[in-house]
């Protein structure tokens, strides 16, 4: 087998790992919205046991550029695409991270009732899963078409995010007693917000992969 079919077939089980890794925290980030919204502490609590397989998933891709880039020794555009998976990794770990936050949230959160519907806060939650699956597609399918959407929809979340955060504060103003749910309900909206951040990451490393060029968005 040539040296270059080799690389193309450790890239493409690389590609293959990623995938894998991105839809394990896409679900992580849709199990700790249902939790969220049912009060699912037990479900909470699982997704950081989930977040484990995808600090597993992180070592192992890691692994596997490290030993492409030693043996391989691939150049130009090839070296490129592998040292993009490398840091795309770190961002893809953080999906888990925030989602396991989440988790953890809705495990220690008493079991008052809400003090406001959860319509922003569940759609901040469906919008980054987009932004999660859309984000690594775009490397996936070398497609910066596609990166450039996921950087527009930051808006969106940043917009929705400022929204929970005005509702949330003016809640406190009208009655002290919501302060505590208010701030826990913040930090919801605020891990969200923060993994539409790491998707726009994700993007930019898409749109180095095929430019050359890393440009902060």
């Amino acid at each position: 087998m040539s040296i270059r079919k080799i690389f193309e077939e450790e890239l493409a089980d690389l590609k293959v790992q990623l995938v894998e890794m991105c839809r394990l925290t896409e679900q992580m980030i849709q199990n700790a919205i249902t939790a969220l919204i049912n009060r699912d502490r037990e479900l909470g609590k699982s997704i950081g046991e989930a977040d484990k397989r995808v600090d597993e998933y992180e070592m192992a891709i890691e692994k596997k550029c490290m030993r492409i880039l030693l043996k391989q020794q691939p150049v130009a555009k090839d070296f490129r695409e592998v040292s993009t998976a490398l840091k795309m990794i770190t961002d893809i770990e953080r999906f888990g991270d925030q989602a396991a936050d989440i988790g953890d949230l809705v495990y220690t959160m008493p079991g008052d009732a809400y003090i406001k519907k959860l319509t922003h806060i569940t759609a901040m939650g469906n919008l980054a899963v987009k932004m999660v699956r859309e984000s690594v597609n775009s490397f996936i399918n070398n497609d910066e078409a596609l990166a450039d959407e996921v950087i527009a929809l930051d808006d969106q979340m940043d917009d929705m995010f400022l929204s929970v955060k005005t509702d949330l504060i003016e809640l406190i103003k009208k009655d002290g007693r919501n302060g505590d749910q208010a701030i826990e309900l913040m930090m919801v909206a605020k891990y969200l917000e923060r993994i539409g951040d790491h998707a726009v990451n994700v993007a930019e490393w898409t749109k180095y992969n095929e430019t050359g060029v890393h440009q902060k968005y």
